[in-house]
Parts: structure tokens; sequence; C-alpha cells
């Protein structure tokens, strides 16, 4: 693989981050940089280590994870859309439990396993794992950092209204994955 073809790869896969960290940011008035840091770090280091993941595990049980695989990302980027559509109707939640350890986890696993596929395509064409990884995780974590901002700029009006659409999204994007699992879209 040439670096260009990483770089693109690495821009794709980030989309999923992206979007949920757009997400995030409409759920917060008061966007702090902290914020911002939360989402970078969490989506970048995750879209970095499932490849990695991926490519040591290689084509052996590649075809056993990646049947399943697709139901997890449905289930978890719909549990926190719920989630998500919910809180938006308590008027006393916390804004910065929105960005805690479980909820975080729980995102950057949903929107990185797509990338642990891509680890298998690593290891299938002998592509520099060490130098795809950091790329990947650089590019996620830019684009995450700077969704967390779009979102607020955007969602501190719509506070709740934006929460509801955040958390559509995310169903969204899991009912997206399971209907390309099928071969639908």
């Amino acid at each position: 693989m040439k670096l260009y073809d990483i770089i693109i790869l690495a821009t794709a896969l980030s989309m999923d981050a992206f979007a949920v960290s757009v997400c995030k940011g409409l759920s917060v008035c008061k966007v702090k940089f902290r914020h911002m840091l939360i989402c970078g770090i969490y989506f970048g280091f995750f879209q970095a280590l499932m490849p990695t993941i991926g490519y040591f595990v290689g084509e052996g049980l590649g075809c056993y994870i990646s049947t399943v695989s697709d139901f997890v990302a449905f289930a978890l980027l719909a549990l926190i859309g719920i989630s998500m559509i919910r809180e938006s109707f308590d008027t006393d939640n916390d804004e910065s439990s929105d960005f805690g350890f479980k909820a975080m986890i729980i995102l950057a696993i949903a929107t990185s396993i797509d990338a642990l596929a891509a680890g298998f395509t690593f290891s299938i064409k002998n592509a520099s794992i060490l130098l795809a990884a950091p790329i990947i995780g650089i590019i996620t974590f830019t684009f995450s950092f700077i969704g967390v901002r779009i979102g607020n700029i955007f969602g501190c009006r719509y506070k709740s209204i934006s929460e509801r659409v955040g958390g559509i999204v995310l169903i969204l994007m899991g009912i997206k994955i399971l209907l390309e699992h099928f071969g639908i879209i």
C-alpha cells in the first residue's frame, strides 16, 4: 500500500468517529478544550489500535470476527443513541458525564470496529502496520477534535433537540452498518 492509499483509508475510517464527535459537541453548551481532547484521544487511539489488532489476528480468525463485528457495532451505536435521546428529555443531566470513561470507551470501540477489518486487509496485503496505524490515529484524532467544536457551534442553541438528532444519527449509523452487512446498500 502506498502512503496516499493509507491516508485515504485513514480519512474514510475516521468519518464515523468524526460524526460521533459532532454529536458529542451537540450535547454540550460550553465546549472545553478537554472535551475536544478527550474525543480526539479516545477515537484516535482506538482507530490506531484496532487495525493493529486486526493485522496480528490476521486471516485465520478474520472471517469469524467479521461475521459478528457489524452486529456489535450496531448494538453499541443503537444503545448510545437511545441513551442520548433519553437524556435529551432530562433537564438535570450532567454535561461532563457525556465524556465519561464508560460512554467514551463504548463509542470508541463501536466506531473503530471497521478499522479492525482494515487491519485484516493490511495483513493480507503485507502492508506496514507500523506506518498505517499512527497515520490512522493522527487523522482520526484531528477529525474528532475538530468535530466536537463543529457540533458545539450548532448545538448550543438547540441542546435538547440536537441531542435527539445526535442520538438518531448514531442509531442510523448502526442501521447503515447492518444494511451494508446484509448487502442491501
